[in-house]
């Protein structure tokens, strides 16, 4: 299958155009002027807003002009993640993407499906002349996926619609109507460096070739953390021998399960050769215990050098904070008939190293609030009981609440069945959707999430399943018409 054959044509043709163009998140200039130019050459009321969301109006078709009003919304930021070994500049260079078998792929990076291939649905809408539809409002936000920074400042009487369908999940044939909410909880341990004591020996070990994913739609997997696999080793070899931590680097983003990571420490000369044995024999068990999720897992150590380690009293209680902090699923939601769909949860999400001082990044996860609270609350107290000396949490976003008298819902559901034969599954999701935070702007708001089946977001696996685009675009244009 060559791309130009990729069905549909016209939503593939404009996927391709949006990784043509630079998009990280806070970064999406590029794209809100092609967004731009793309409204005003079609003759489309086109607006920005000061935040830089993008929203583009299509009046109805004719006879239409008194249906209800329906948005489409996807956020036009992507993650940007690559593997170790592969050169990109993210700022400036496209997305190279290639056909493998029914799945779409991006060499050694994040393909950005997540949501241009929204954006990219949403685009061909707006171009098409031969589709049935009332009025159109098409919202393309920006920082969607490092602070919901658009949703969060979109101004409050831009919207007129009624409806609105959200284009960022990952899922075909899963119907999302409600979501999670977020915060992030960051801790910082400062320090003034110290020279090595000496007869000391330097080792840097690292894990890469995880598996990796979204922290809230992949956090219920069981896939391993490259920082807690460090952080364990480092606990375990500090019981036994004198040892100082110099570096730990590990993830990039809140909202990823890191996926590599390196560590540089010292420990007595005479302890060298037994500190490899137990790497040996510790690798050997971490592979084991994840057999079934991590089946590209690589170790490596070597012999290192560096000049000054932090303070001993600090390092240890770096380690046994990142020993101790909570990283997985918390909580399964208690309504049995969702299935083991989790409520809370908590990613251990980026360890760096700077000049004087480590930072740790966390995400937390519910869909309720007070639990969101109480997750926060047990990762900030580990922080504190081992001495952190700042923790800071964001704003955070709310959780969007099912709506039990959503029209859209039963519309988008009659659609589906008349489409494809069969019912589509009603589900909540644990990542967080903009929708929390348009309802709360908009509370009148009808909102259903749903999109095409994508595999390894947030990561360099990160795949779009290609007949599942077609069956979401002929969903969509079947929802306009019917409504």
């Amino acid at each position: 299958m060559n791309k130009k054959d990729l069905k549909p044509k016209s939503v593939f043709r404009f996927f391709e155009e949006i990784n043509r163009i630079p998009r990280p998140s806070k970064h999406e200039e590029k794209m809100i002027a092609y967004l731009k130019e793309f409204g005003n050459e079609r003759g489309l009321e086109t607006i920005v807003d000061a935040t830089g969301n993008v929203l583009i109006r299509k009046p109805a078709t004719k006879g239409h002009e008194g249906a209800s009003k329906l948005i489409l919304q996807s956020h036009m930021d992507m993650v940007c993640d690559k593997l170790v070994d592969h050169e990109i500049d993210f700022l400036n260079d496209p997305i190279e993407t290639y056909i493998d078998g029914e799945w779409l792929r991006a060499k050694g990076t994040t393909l950005g499906a997540d949501d241009g291939i929204g954006c990219a649905i949403e685009l061909a809408i707006l171009d098409a002349d031969d589709i049935e539809h009332g009025p159109i409002e098409c919202l393309f936000t920006v920082d969607e996926e490092t602070g919901l920074t658009g949703a969060n400042n979109l101004d409050g009487n831009i919207l007129k619609g009624d409806m609105l369908l959200n284009l960022d999940s990952e899922d075909e044939g899963l119907f999302y109507v409600s979501c999670a909410g977020g915060k992030t909880t960051t801790a910082t341990y400062k320090y003034n460096k110290v020279e090595v004591p000496k007869d000391m020996f330097f080792v840097c070990a690292s894990v890469k070739g995880l598996t990796g994913g979204h922290s809230g739609d992949d956090i219920n997997k069981k896939r391993a953390n490259a920082i807690k696999i460090l952080a364990r080793f480092l606990y375990s070899e500090q019981q036994k021998y004198d040892l100082y931590l110099a570096k730990f680097n590990s993830g990039k983003l809140h909202n990823a399960i890191p996926r590599d990571g390196e560590i540089v420490f010292a420990v007595p000369f005479a302890d060298k050769e037994q500190v490899r044995a137990d790497w040996n024999v510790f690798t050997a068990e971490v592979e084991e215990e994840f057999l079934v999720t991590e089946k590209n897992m690589q170790f490596h150590m070597e012999s290192a050098d560096a000049a000054y380690v932090i303070p001993k009293e600090t390092s240890q209680r770096i380690i046994h904070a990142l020993q101790a902090v909570h990283h997985g699923v918390f909580s399964v939601v208690q309504d049995l008939s969702l299935g083991n769909l989790t409520e809370t949860s908590s990613n251990l999400a980026v360890v760096k190293t700077e000049d004087s001082q480590l930072i740790i990044h966390t995400s937390q996860r519910s869909s309720i609030m007070s639990n969101l609270t109480n997750m926060v609350n047990t990762v900030t107290s580990v922080f504190e009981l081992a001495g952190a000396d700042t923790i800071v949490h964001n704003d955070g976003y709310p959780a969007w609440k099912m709506n039990p008298n959503s029209k859209l819902r039963e519309v988008a559901k009659d659609c589906y069945v008349r489409l494809f034969g069969e019912e589509p599954t009603i589900i909540g999701i644990h990542a967080g959707l903009e929708c929390g935070l348009f309802s709360e702007r908009y509370p009148h708001l009808d909102m259903l999430s749903m999109g095409p089946t994508m595999r390894g977001v947030h990561s360099p696996d990160e795949k779009l399943h290609i007949p599942s685009v077609e069956k979401v675009y002929d969903l969509v244009l079947e929802i306009l018409k019917t409504i």
